[in-house]
């Protein structure tokens, strides 16, 4: 039986030190495999039918991991593509709340309505911010810039208090932090960050009902039968969440399927368990050179405000972080070692 250490170094091999999967994960071993083949077969000629399967299979590995019906989780490109069906789907003049600085693709959407009351307040303060005639909360569950986490518990109960629905991007936590899609009505990620998976894919999980949207997005492959689909207008949707799918990347799926797998063979509880380990040793080797982090416990994204300007060294030096506002953010997953910890905090001594 393999352990995690052997498995994940089989799958991985930076070049460098890498703790930027924030920005974007690296890609398992098997995943540029099915990638190279998915490749050769539209080289060859292949006929690509095959490909579509792992479109389906990648659906039905992160419904697991969200812990809902496959049914319920529609395939596209962008969080940001899910954020324009939830703000359609809207009234005139309804209230959508958010946290201050949260992630354009995930606010973007109801802003560029023009017709909806977008209200920004603090993270700390967006549970007791939902009031009477908030009509949906949006959130992130991890915070891009720093790895602030979001209370989505008490985010949750004073939004069914009040009537409201919650929507949230778990694009910075899906893969590493425990995932329960059943707990709000929307809820949304990309697949190439902590998921380790290619760029192109995203995935929305809908409640039973589809939640009241549209799916104005719709071609042939939302159809109930989609080789049936194909000319003129889609007769049936889907009966599913497949009804808010568009046109897939194949290459990309080819290669999710494969990360997805590897996952879960893991399990985002052991994966969680050690990427949070890593930050706490971050932030412990913080303290001793005199740097506060912001203060995010139990994330797996550790920002360091004043260091920023320091991420064009590092990288010259071998070392991959993001410079996020001024801050400097290093992420931590289950690739990563506490040698890249230690690597990183003797960089920043020097």
């Amino acid at each position: 039986m393999e352990t995690f250490e052997s498995l994940v170094r089989a799958e991985f091999t930076p070049k460098h030190t890498f703790l930027n999967t924030a920005s974007n994960g690296l890609l398992p071993a098997r995943a540029v495999s099915a990638l190279q083949q998915a490749v050769r077969m539209r080289a060859e000629g292949t006929p690509l039918g095959p490909l579509y399967e792992h479109v389906e299979a990648a659906r039905a590995s992160f419904a697991r991991l969200a812990g809902v019906p496959v049914e319920r989780v529609a395939t596209g490109a962008s969080v940001a593509e899910y954020g324009g069906l939830i703000a359609a789907s809207l009234p005139a003049g309804a209230e959508v709340l958010t946290a201050e600085g949260d992630f354009a693709s995930l606010v973007n959407p109801f802003h560029a309505r023009g017709d909806l009351k977008v209200r920004a307040v603090p993270l700390e303060r967006l549970a007791e911010s939902v009031r009477p005639g908030t009509a949906l909360v949006a959130v992130s569950t991890v915070q891009s810039a720093d790895g602030r986490l979001a209370d989505l518990p008490a985010v949750r109960e004073a939004a069914r208090r009040h009537g409201a629905r919650t929507y949230v991007d778990a694009s910075q936590s899906a893969g590493w932090l425990p995932l329960d899609g059943d707990a709000d009505d929307f809820v949304a990620t990309v697949a190439f960050k902590w998921l380790l998976g290619p760029h192109g894919v995203a995935f929305l999980v809908v409640p039973s009902g589809f939640g009241g949207l549209t799916p104005l997005l719709a071609g042939w492959v939302a159809g109930e039968v989609p080789w049936e689909s194909c000319y003129g207008p889609v007769g049936e949707p889907a009966r599913s969440a497949r009804r808010f799918d568009i046109s897939p990347s194949l290459f990309s799926y080819a290669g999710l399927r494969a990360s997805l797998e590897l996952i879960e063979e893991i399990g985002v509880d052991t994966v969680h368990a050690h990427d949070t380990a890593l930050a706490d040793r971050f932030r412990a080797g913080l303290a001793e050179l005199g740097h506060a982090p912001v203060d995010a416990p139990g994330s797996a994204i550790v920002s360091v405000p004043g260091l920023g300007h320091r991420q064009g060294e590092l990288s010259r030096a071998g070392i991959e972080v993001s410079d996020r506002a001024g801050n400097l953010r290093a992420a931590f997953h289950l690739y990563n070692t506490a040698a890249d910890v230690d690597r990183l905090l003797a960089a920043l001594t020097a």
